[in-house]
């Protein structure tokens, strides 16, 4: 498995993060501290890029729906771009796919 690498980036609409490697028990705290130093603004939307991530258990999930509850905290939403097979069918079968605007890549998510 590879280590987890987030990347964060500006976009028009507010925070890209993309995210490369395992995400998991281990790797899943990195998101939670990330999460607290990201400025969201009413209106705004997170997007998180999970197109690099190559495995994502449940505390990786986890850490998903703690971006999505901190998005909501701030007033924004919260997207997820090129989410890969094996983890979007995991959010389909708990019905996240209902909760998380799916997008199947970055320009989209942003609307650029």
């Amino acid at each position: 498995m590879s280590p987890l690498r987030i990347t964060v980036l500006d976009a028009a609409t507010g925070p890209l993060l993309k995210v490369a490697g395992t995400l998991d028990y281990i790797t899943a705290p990195q998101v939670h501290d990330l999460l607290t130093t990201l400025t969201l603004r009413p209106g705004g939307r997170l997007v998180i890029d999970l197109e690099h991530m190559d495995f994502c258990d449940s505390s990786g999930i986890s850490a998903l729906i703690a971006a999505y509850n901190h998005a909501v905290a701030h007033g924004a939403v919260i997207a997820l771009a090129a989410v890969p097979v094996h983890t979007l069918r995991i959010l389909r079968l708990v019905g996240l796919d209902r909760v998380f605007a799916i997008h199947p890549d970055t320009e989209t998510a942003t609307g650029t």
